[in-house]
């Protein structure tokens, strides 16, 4: 693929842990595609958030989705094909709302919020690909595991069911662009060559559709 011709948004989705990062890095070295990290390691509220989650879900919600307009708006304006690392649509419709419903967001910031975000939506495109990694949550939790992030060590399993929930609802109901399906759970595509291949064989043929 000529991505200086064809410039692609190539966004890889999922709920914590499944996987996205690992699959990103793998597509970038093996397509020499660009990679837009999620900002965590450098994420001034992350670990705040996991002690303290009421207290600064707003704070934490606003800093991911400012760091993802800014990075979309900077793939529109390059001339390279990009993965990001998560998109900008699962702020609003996956972690925004779930903890305004657990109770850990305000229903007035929660509105405020999603304001912002429909501001942001309306002044950029769909990502020309988006990748749902789907995974259950017996899989994500044995890779927050592997990963070992010691923020991530209070995170309940009910928290992650209701994300696997609300990623559900959010993709039956997605219409943006274009949408690849990809089931994790069973899946090794780091250390088995044959999972890897069935993933760049369903990625390369949702390009080209």
């Amino acid at each position: 693929m000529n991505q200086d011709n064809n410039p692609k948004h190539i966004v890889i989705s999922g709920n914590i842990g499944a996987g996205k990062t690992t699959l990103s890095e793998k597509l970038s070295t093996h397509f020499g595609w660009e990679v837009n990290y999620e900002s965590t390691d450098d994420n001034p509220y992350l670990e705040d958030f996991y002690n303290d989650m009421g207290r600064w879900s707003f704070n934490l919600q606003v800093y991911f989705l400012n760091s993802r307009y800014e990075q979309v708006l900077k793939i529109k304006n390059g001339d390279k094909t990009v993965i990001q690392d998560r998109s900008i649509y699962e702020d609003a419709y996956i972690f925004a709302p779930n903890l305004n419903q657990m109770g850990l967001m305000s229903s007035r910031d929660f509105e405020n919020f999603f304001r912002l975000f429909q501001l942001m939506n309306s002044q950029i495109q769909a990502p020309d690909l988006l990748v749902y990694l789907k995974a259950s949550v017996p899989t994500l939790v044995s890779h927050i595991q592997k990963r070992g992030r010691a923020y991530e060590n209070s995170m309940s399993l009910n928290y992650l069911q209701l994300l696997n929930e609300r990623y559900e609802e959010w993709i039956s109901g997605y219409d943006e662009g274009k949408l690849l399906i990809i089931n994790s759970d069973g899946l090794d595509f780091v250390n088995n060559a044959d999972d890897w291949n069935f993933i760049v064989d369903k990625i390369n043929h949702a390009l080209k559709a």
